[in-house]
């Protein structure tokens, strides 16, 4: 719950207090996906700093993925049981002491740790940042606003985290590492006197500890293994035995759900038709765009021969346009509802991939690489605001955590297993082995993996373009909140075609 002197009337604009609120929770979703792609230019450096081997250096990003994706639905679920603000400000302390750390360990295994308790504490930071939102600011145009504010802010960080990387690693990868950690600690200080208090969930049939349990070790084993699976052999015995020991404690967990009185994940949120469609499009969506910039990097570092720096910057359009709109995609979605922004999102996503198809062995920026850039930059800002918009509608406050870690983790899951998908790919693609394959030949080997790219996006267009149909309310409403599974009354009017954003907190319509 949030205090009346930080809850927005729609009528009214936001206060000084509720603007800096929102501030301290933008930086930290900031920092989480900056810490994502950040690290990726900075990798040579380290290696040969620290002398790590190529199996040792995938775990700098592998660790972070682990701490952030297999944690989240158990981050989520404990910022509405133990109070919003506490979990995010604790949190948010331990992401800046790791981020400190990191930049002065001296050995591998020191930096790995580093990198997994920051995943860890992002993992807390995500669904607890988001939850406070949703609940301080009314369903509708606020909520809207401020929404696609923060998840703007969070692409922006995704897609400057190369830049700054590019600029930072010139002089030392230590400051890659180093530099979020006075943010965070900035953020701290400011969110300890502007974040509004909130009361603690009802803890009164228990932390459903097994669910707890289950729950994390379910995400924790998939992430581990889809990470290891092009390593190791999609087909290898320890892959397949993994993938089966990740359903066993699925099932479990699903069991325990069901008989929970109070459980980590309520299933009957996933009845709701568009936040299936939120959850699938986010893995959908993240986990394309980490396999495209993935080939993007090797093709212009590896076979045009650019720097980190110039890598970087090729990237800068798609994050200008997205921190340019961060204030202008609620207003859009107010007007056309989530569906159809998403949808158009996807579409702008689909046509970016394939121009990308049009690469050769000499550079073109501004005919092949730029229009792809400023198409994936539209398709980012419209997107990414629109799903947490969708997952988070008609979700009860005390349930708020609880989604929000689930949307974040299906960005992290996606992410984690198409980037391994398109990363065994291009592997097979390379047919005259890493550091042997001629220019051609290496090429080719990137073809295949942007077809993949761009039918992975087309599958999300086509999930998501299932929610463009319209159809007049019926007469049962859904309450999406855990204190009652259905609620009847009676529609006084239609819904306006396409607002979605519009239908009254806590309520859905059945599907």
């Amino acid at each position: 719950m949030t205090t009346a002197l930080n809850t927005p009337d729609s009528k009214t604009s936001w206060s000084p207090r509720l603007w800096g609120t929102l501030l301290v929770l933008c930086a930290a979703m900031f920092l989480d996906a900056l810490d994502v792609s950040m690290v990726g230019v900075s990798l040579p450096s380290i290696a040969a700093d620290l002398h790590l081997s190529t199996a040792s250096l995938q775990w700098i990003v592998s660790g972070y993925i682990l701490g952030y994706g297999g944690l989240l639905m158990l981050g989520g679920r404990a910022a509405d049981l133990l109070g919003r603000r506490r979990v995010f400000l604790i949190a948010l302390a331990v992401f800046a002491l790791a981020s400190l750390l990191g930049g002065l360990v001296d050995s591998g295994p020191l930096l790995i740790a580093s990198r997994f308790v920051k995943g860890l504490s992002a993992a807390f930071t995500a669904p607890a940042g988001l939850s406070i939102i949703t609940t301080t600011f009314p369903e509708g145009p606020q909520r809207n606003r401020a929404l696609s504010i923060y998840t703007t802010c969070a692409a922006t960080g995704f897609s400057m985290g190369l830049v700054l990387s590019g600029l930072l690693t010139q002089f030392s990868w230590r400051w890659t590492m180093l530099m979020p950690a006075p943010i965070a600690l900035i953020a701290l200080f400011v969110g300890l006197r502007l974040i509004p208090k909130s009361a603690r969930g009802d803890a009164g049939h228990g932390y459903d500890l097994p669910g707890a349990i289950t729950g994390t070790l379910t995400m924790l084993l998939l992430v581990f293994t889809v990470v290891q699976a092009p390593e190791a052999g999609w087909g290898s015995a320890r892959t397949l035995l993994s993938f089966l020991a990740v359903l066993v404690l699925f099932t479990l967990f699903v069991r325990i759900e069901k008989r929970s009185s109070s459980p980590l994940i309520r299933l009957g949120v996933l009845r709701s038709g568009p936040q299936i469609r939120a959850q699938l499009g986010g893995a959908v969506f993240f986990g394309s765009y980490v396999g495209f910039q993935f080939i993007v990097v090797q093709y212009m570092q590896s076979l045009l021969g650019w720097s980190a720096l110039q890598t970087a910057l090729a990237f800068l359009p798609a994050g200008l346009l997205v921190a340019l709109s961060s204030t202008k995609i609620g207003d859009v979605v107010d007007r056309f509802g989530t569906p159809r922004i998403v949808a158009a999102g996807f579409l702008a996503l689909v046509v970016g991939y394939a121009l990308f198809l049009r690469i050769g062995l000499d550079p073109n920026y501004a005919g092949v690489v730029l229009p792809s850039m400023l198409l994936l930059g539209a398709a980012c800002a419209l997107a990414i605001p629109s799903l947490n918009i969708q997952a988070t509608n008609g979700v009860h406050d005390d349930e708020q955590g609880m989604v929000s870690g689930l949307l974040n983790t299906s960005f992290q899951v996606g992410g984690a297993l198409f980037l391994a998908v398109v990363t065994a790919v291009i592997t097979a693609g390379d047919t005259a082995g890493a550091g042997t394959a001629s220019p051609q030949e290496m090429l080719d080997s990137f073809r295949p993996g942007l077809i993949v790219v761009t039918g992975i996006a087309l599958a999300g267009l086509l999930i998501t373009a299932t929610g463009l149909r319209t159809r007049r309310p019926s007469q049962s409403l859904v309450l999406l909140g855990s204190s009652a599974d259905t609620v009847s009354a009676t529609a006084s009017a239609p819904a306006p075609v396409g607002k979605e954003a519009a239908v009254p907190v806590a309520v859905r319509e059945r599907a």
